[in-house]
């Protein structure tokens, strides 16, 4: 047997894969070669996804704890025993602190509509405090409601006439991209990389600049300042969609190629020659990673690449403009039923989970966490973890194992993987929905999300229809107008295109600068960068041994002048502190990293 899937991963290319299955077990997936961005090809990450079902501590069966928080006893229990108690529990928590005392917690574990989505109908009904925010681009996403073009459809990038990589590791992240930036490169576009490390796509890049970590949104200025000082920017364009250009022109004012190289650590060479291929190119593509926007200055940093794009012209030409986030038109959160929320509940960041949990008001009383693994994952993960530990906090996870955050859970729930259920979705990096058919079914006892949902509203005694419709009918809810689930499923993939951003007036003008434009704090410390491994993505993936093998030990990576300085060889153990913890670890001694910057390569398990 043989069906349509898709990756679910947390990946800009959701890759289209076939998945095959005998007696009931899949035996192999591979890519489909027919999808026009994939094409046939899987990541070093998936491409034995298959062995992720039957891994060993895979979870077959509903948990319960029975030892100390974070100690990962437990023992089994029937579905009926478990979503009894989660709804006894959530409905005395709620009767006595109220709704908001509840938390989901969810992230991109999965990208699939139901998986994702469907549980949101259960605490928007309990009238729970609602997630916001995120961990990862939020710049981008500020912009992006803003009404900044932030994204644009990768087929096209083959027309660019130069592609800067910013703070994006191609190759590892999103590797089906590079055909498109290879194609360019044939036609004679220009490629550079612009990452203090020199990284997988760095060394294929024609120029690789090594900024100090945090100084991107300074280049960036600079180079906006070279488009305006010389006449060069298209004013035209920007005053048809730029509100602020006096403003804009005065934060990037100071910043001289001289300045900008103090700031940087580059050459003013290197940023003048920088500004210049910038300027000539017809068009210019710039394709920037989630990093830079983590960093100091992240808002600055990519409202200054928006004002690049602008000013450069390049949105007018096809191939050219600015590419952080392309989705496509897919409206998802239609899924999650926000109409069915209980009053107006209070919003909490998610990137503050930690504080939340130690400090909320009213008390985060009740949580309940899929699609993500936020003790190993989250800002200011030791503080997550404190919080998990409490004794007065009931937490429920979903997952495929017992993660780190789950070892602190008072349930576990176990969850079918994408070769199990069925799914909808889109992706962050192009502009295809796609459709994932199971191949098998759920090994054990695990359920979907959208299973979980029925069962607990079940037992909540939530009555809306809404509650008891299926995988299917919670997907198609999210599909765009005129849409069918049946023919994409025969399809297997459809494509919803968001349009170019029309070469016109703006009724809402943008907003290029958010104030003056600061330099990094430059401290005497080592700068701790914590950049993706090529065979995890994030922490998925970390327990599973041909990964870890294929990974290698965790180490941190240190320059050489670095290393010289504080008397460290390459290989011996050292012991790396910051204000939120330390650990011990080899070290790699090389210059794949500048001076003044080490990396460790993450995301593992603690308990691994």
């Amino acid at each position: 047997m043989k069906v349509k899937g898709c990756c679910p991963l947390d990946c800009q290319d959701s890759c289209a894969w076939i998945a095959e299955a005998e007696d009931g077990r899949v035996v192999r997936v591979t890519g489909a070669k027919d999808h026009p961005i994939t094409r046939g090809v899987l990541c070093a990450k998936v491409k034995d996804y298959e062995t992720r079902v039957t891994a060993p501590g895979r979870l077959l069966h509903p948990l319960w704890r029975n030892g100390p928080k974070g100690s990962g006893r437990f023992e089994t229990i029937s579905w009926d025993a478990a979503l009894g108690e989660i709804a006894d529990r959530f409905s005395a928590i709620t009767a006595e602190y109220g709704g908001e005392s509840l938390l989901p917690f969810c992230y991109l574990g999965t990208q699939g509509v139901v998986q994702r989505r469907a549980l949101m109908r259960i605490f928007h009904a309990l009238g729970a405090s609602r997630p916001a925010g995120g961990v990862c681009a939020v710049s981008a996403v500020a912009l992006l409601m803003e009404g900044h073009p932030i994204g644009m459809d990768p087929e096209e990038a083959s027309e660019a006439g130069l592609i800067i990589l910013w703070g994006q590791n191609v190759l590892t992240t999103c590797h089906h991209q590079w055909h498109f930036i290879d194609a360019a490169r044939k036609k004679g576009a220009k490629v550079i990389s612009i990452d203090p490390c020199a990284t997988r796509t760095a060394r294929q890049c024609d120029t690789h600049l090594a900024p100090r970590p945090g100084s991107d949104a300074v280049l960036a200025a600079s180079i906006g300042r070279h488009l305006l000082e010389t006449g060069q920017a298209d004013l035209d364009l920007a005053r048809l969609w730029v509100a602020d250009l006096d403003a804009y022109r005065a934060a990037v004012g100071p910043w001289t190629f001289a300045r900008a190289a103090e700031a940087t650590g580059l050459t003013a060479a290197e940023i003048e020659a920088l500004a210049h291929d910038f300027a000539a190119a017809r068009p210019a593509l710039i394709r920037a990673g989630i990093a830079p926007q983590q960093a100091q200055n992240g808002e600055a940093f990519v409202r200054g690449l928006s004002a690049l794009a602008i000013l450069g012209g390049h949105w007018r030409h096809r191939g050219g403009g600015l590419s952080i986030l392309s989705f496509p038109v897919l409206p998802d959160a239609k899924a999650a039923r926000s109409d069915l929320i209980a009053g107006d509940p209070r919003t909490l960041d998610i990137a503050k989970l930690g504080q939340h949990l130690e400090h909320a008001d009213p008390p985060v009383k009740g949580l309940m966490v899929w699609s993500a693994n936020p003790a190993a994952t989250q800002i200011d993960a030791p503080r997550v973890r404190r919080g998990l530990a409490r004794e007065d906090l009931f937490t429920v996870v979903a997952d495929h194992f017992i993660t780190d955050t789950a070892r602190y859970a008072d349930i576990v729930l176990p969850a079918t993987t994408q070769f199990e259920h069925f799914d909808v979705q889109g992706a962050w990096g192009h502009h295809y929905v796609l459709a994932n058919m199971p191949v098998i079914q759920p090994m054990g006892e695990a359920r979907s999300s959208g299973a979980i949902m029925r069962g607990l509203a079940e037992k909540l005694g939530l009555t809306d229809p809404a509650f008891r419709e299926s995988d299917e009918a919670i997907a198609a809810s999210a599909l765009p107008d005129g849409w069918s689930l049946g023919a994409l499923c025969d399809e297997g993939w459809r494509k919803s295109p968001a349009p170019r951003p029309a070469i016109a007036e703006l009724a809402q003008k943008l907003r290029l600068s958010d104030g003056t434009i600061e330099a990094p704090a430059q401290r005497d410390m080592i700068q701790l960068l914590s950049p993706k491994s090529h065979h995890f993505l994030n922490s998925t993936f970390a327990n599973m041994a041909r990964h870890q093998a294929a990974q290698g030990a965790p180490t941190i990576m240190l320059n050489p002048a670095d290393a010289a300085r504080l008397g460290l060889a390459d290989g011996q153990q050292v012991r790396v502190t910051s204000n939120n913890g330390s650990l011990e670890l080899a070290l790699q001694v090389s210059d794949a990293v500048r001076p003044g910057v080490a990396t460790i390569e993450g995301k593992w398990w603690e308990h691994d």
